[in-house]
This record gives C-alpha cells, structure tokens and sequence, in this order.
C-alpha cells in the first residue's frame, strides 16, 4: 500500500513539472511573439534634412512638392520621416553652414533647393545622398558627372528651362519687339547659363540685348529703370534674386507699359504677362519621388538627373488689359493656363 501511495506521488508530481513546463513554453513562445510583431511593426524613421537657397513662391512650391512627392510614395512627416529644414536667405556662406549643420546632424539625405545650396552640401559630404531641385546645369555646377549617370552622391531635378523657346514665344506675342532686356544676378551660375542661351536665341531671331545685373533685390528699382525706355519687352530667367523681386520687376516695366515675359508660374503669378516655363511644385514632387528610390536603398550615384515632364504656357490677361496689349490667337489656343485675376 505504501508503495503504491509513493509511486502515485512520483506521477502527480512529474504530471506536474509536465505542465508549468508546457506553461512556461507557451508564456516564451507568447511573448516571443509579441517581441517580433512589435519589431515588424517598428519602421525606421528617416532624417531628412532641407536646405534652400532663399524663400520665394517658386522654391517654395518645390519644397512642398518634395514633401508631398515623399507623401505618396509613402513616406510621411510625423510617421516615418523627421524633415529638418533650414533656409540661407539668399546669403551664399550661410548655405556651408547648413550643410554642414545637416551632416553633423547625420540626416539619412539631404534636399537642397538651388545651385549654391546644392554646391555646399557636396562640399560638405561625398557620403551622405544629396537631392537636387532648382539646379539648371548640374555638370556645368560640378554636381554630377552627367545627367543620365551622376557618378556621385547627388541626383534630383534640374530645372533647365526652355529659355530658346521662351524668347521666341516673346518674339510671337509681340512681333513689332527689337530690342529686350534682361535681369539677373550675375553671381548666381544658373542665371548666367539661361542669360547666354537667351542672347543666342534673341540674335538668331534679330533682337538686341540688353543686361541688367543686380546683387540683390534692393537693386532691382534701380536696374529696371536702367532698361526701360531702351526695351521693348524684358526676359526674367528663373534667378532667385529676381523671383524674390518680381512684382517691383513688373510694376516698373507697367509704369513704362513694357511687357514681362517671365520664365516659370511664379513671374506671371507676380504680374508678368506670360510663360512657357516649369511649375516648381511639380518639379519639386518628381524630386521627391526621386527621393523615396534613394530611401528605399538605390544609389543615387546610378540614378538619372531628371527635367521637367510639365512644361506649361500660362497668360496673364489682366496683365495683357493693363498694357492694352491682344494676345494673338494662336498663343492663346495653346494656353496651358489663363490667369484672370
């Protein structure tokens, strides 16, 4: 009898450690579990720094285009990216300081929005992935070794515009024109690139040029009216210093009842009377999508430099009213846009 009590108690308490073993297994295997969804539902969140030239309508729009390019790829703020942005204000030293605030920050990639923000983060870092937008000549500024293969650490968006079309649709609105005037700011290396395609184009169509430079936007009043009254139409190329002073650019050019042909939205949105040009925020969002193929582990250094896919002719009519100017038919059939207002 006793044995039989002794070998009972041997069963029961084997069954036992049987089971808070089988206990104990399934709480590791549970929480192993939770361990691992958490992990997969875990998303890096990725650093991503901006550094823009100056603010303006159009660098603006190409910021948030960016953003929301970035957006529907699937990256998001507040989600999955953590945007640091920083604006230099037109000042050329400060867009070094950026970058190299940026890099210490070890951002996962960096936006820059104009050439000499896009020059200083290269300065900066050969490591760290740099996004272009507003960069007309990326080999001329030596951001890449080409546009269909960068051979660097830098790829985007240029916005080269179509300055040789620009002045033939200059040519065509105001047929009686000979002479025109440009103005820019000669320190801005895009500006001098669209300048010389445009004095090239002007010639070929027998206008004569004549150049205006400034050094900053308090120097616009000054080198419009330097212009008028020589010209018969002025040419804005996309120059940060001129997209800054736009609407002073178009109210002396009124005043002289000379007309505006402006190369991107943001001029005829200040009062320039046309354009066949980029719309910044569109090239902003194809650089963001650019973007999200660097994030999700492409090498920037083999992805193509990308143009604009929109190029847009947009009319200003109230301009056209004030300067009592027609828009022959054939420019305004092909109107991508008509500004009323």
């Amino acid at each position: 009898m006793k044995k039989h009590f002794v070998t009972a108690l041997v069963l029961i308490f084997t069954l036992t450690l049987t089971l808070a073993g089988c206990t104990s297994s399934a709480n590791t295997n549970s929480k192993s579990e939770v361990a691992s969804q958490e992990a997969t539902n875990t998303e890096k969140v990725f650093k991503i720094g901006i550094s823009q030239f100056v603010e303006h309508p159009a660098l603006d729009g190409a910021r948030q285009g960016f953003i929301d390019g970035l957006k529907e790829a699937g990256y998001e703020e507040g989600k999955n990216i953590e945007i640091i942005f920083e604006n230099a204000q037109a000042d050329f030293p400060t867009t070094q300081t950026i970058a190299n605030n940026l890099v210490s920050e070890d951002v996962d990639l960096i936006l820059t929005i104009a050439t000499p923000s896009a020059q200083s983060a290269a300065n900066a870092t050969k490591d760290i992935p740099i996004l272009i937008t507003a960069v007309t000549d990326p080999v001329e500024a030596g951001l890449a070794k080409s546009l269909e293969k960068p051979g660097t650490n830098v790829t985007g968006t240029t916005d080269m515009n179509p300055v040789k079309e620009q002045i033939e649709l200059l040519k065509e609105i105001l047929p009686e024109a000979e002479n025109i005037g440009i103005i820019y700011n000669a320190a801005e290396p895009n500006s001098v690139i669209q300048v010389n395609i445009a004095k090239e184009s002007a010639e070929a169509l027998g206008l004569k040029v004549y150049e205006a430079t400034v050094a900053n936007s308090s120097e616009v009043n000054q080198a419009m009216q330097s212009l008028v009254g020589k010209v018969d139409a002025i040419y804005t190329p996309t120059d940060n210093t001129v997209a800054s002073a736009i609407s002073a650019i178009v109210k002396v050019a009124n005043d002289a009842n000379t007309p505006v042909i402006g190369a991107e939205r943001g001029h005829v949105e200040g009062g320039a009377l046309a354009s066949l040009g980029i719309d910044y925020y569109l090239l902003g969002k194809q650089t963001g999508l650019v973007a999200s193929r660097v994030l999700k582990g492409e090498n920037p250094a083999d992805i193509p430099i990308e143009g604009s896919k929109d190029l847009k002719l947009i009319i200003n009519k109230k301009s056209a009213e004030l300067l009592s100017l027609e828009i022959p038919e054939p420019v305004l059939s092909r109107a991508d846009e008509i500004i009323e207002k």
